[in-house]
């Protein structure tokens, strides 16, 4: 995979000599369809926008990027998509037909076609950034070092400032998020751990993408970032967010997280019939949330049923070592 992405950065650059070179000629036949060397100043970056041709449907272009760049495994793919893993690698082998069979172009679009490509870059930037906040700090990294030099080469496109603000407001809390091998809840979090400058500067990129009248998934994910740092949390508000996020997206997860806010709120009993009516049932979140909700109810061994179930399908140490802890504990707790 790394030899790829190499082979494929030197044929951009590449390309680009040879643009200088046919200009300085002013051989214009030769110059077709060959970027121009100033369109994308990020060479990964670059070859993000390439992989995401709008030729495949939006679902296919982040996978097979996720895979062929992002540095993810077919079942952490499938993962982020909420699909089996089998399912994810039949996606892949099918994209990779079509680009075959349709003689799809590997070449970095100009600067006018970048917006029809966004959508799909943002997501992937998104993901990789996903699966860095549980615990693989190199790709939250380079998923940030990506959403700056996407706020650079498209500074009036709020979503990218949206997703920049939210993942710099998050990831300033990577250090406080685990503590003896073990995920550490926002709450018991040791705030003096968290990067302030950092949280600045993801609320400084929020404010520009208001100022630009941001009003999508990304801007509103900032929006709730900004508001989880806050002390006290405004739970309510956040429910309000994450219901407005859930309309947009369409997204079980966000009403998973609006449930969470409700039960925060003081309505436990209403986010647990919130949570029982969502299809999650592969996604260990959802059975350590109602877990922790039945918890709240008294209802231990209902609580207990549901962490063993979150341990099925969980795959980071980190989440079950914490897990474990909270099953054990309850489990003490009732004897």
């Amino acid at each position: 995979m790394t030899t790829a992405r190499n082979r494929a950065i030197d044929r951009i650059r590449r390309d680009r000599i040879l643009a200088a070179k046919t200009k300085l000629l002013d051989v214009p036949d030769a110059t077709e369809d060959i970027v121009d060397e100033t369109t994308i100043r990020d060479e990964r970056l670059e070859l993000v926008f390439t992989c995401c041709h709008p030729a495949l449907e939006l679902d296919a272009q982040v996978a097979l990027t996720l895979r062929t760049l992002g540095g993810l495994r077919t079942d952490e793919i499938a993962r982020a998509f909420l699909v089996p893993e089998q399912t994810m690698a039949k996606r892949l082998v099918r994209a990779k037909q079509k680009i075959k069979v349709a003689g799809i172009p590997f070449r970095v679009p100009p600067a006018h076609l970048l917006p029809d490509r966004l959508a799909a870059v943002l997501a992937v930037v998104y993901l990789i950034f996903n699966e860095g906040y549980g615990g693989r700090g190199e790709l939250a990294d380079e998923a940030i070092r990506l959403g700056r030099a996407l706020a650079q080469l498209m500074p009036d496109e709020p979503e990218v400032h949206g997703l920049l603000a939210l993942m710099l407001i998050n990831d300033a809390r990577r250090e406080a998020r685990f503590a003896e091998g073990r995920v550490v809840l926002l709450r018991d979090q040791d705030r003096s751990l968290w990067d302030l400058e950092q949280i600045a500067a993801g609320r400084a990129a929020f404010e520009r993408a208001q100022a630009l009248d941001g009003r999508g998934p990304y801007v509103l994910q900032a929006a709730i970032a900004s508001l989880h740092v806050d002390e006290p949390q405004d739970w309510p508000q956040l429910a309000v967010l994450y219901g407005k996020l859930a309309r947009r997206t369409k997204s079980p997860v966000a009403e998973l997280n609006r449930a969470a806010a409700i039960a925060e709120a003081g309505e436990v009993e209403a986010a647990l019939a919130l949570v029982d009516r969502l299809e999650l049932d592969q996604y260990h979140y959802l059975h350590s949330t109602r877990a922790e909700l039945l918890r709240r109810l008294n209802r231990v061994e209902d609580a207990c049923t549901a962490y063993e179930r979150a341990l099925e399908l969980v795959s980071s140490d980190a989440e079950r070592r914490f897990l474990e802890q909270r099953l054990a504990e309850l489990r003490r707790s009732n004897i």
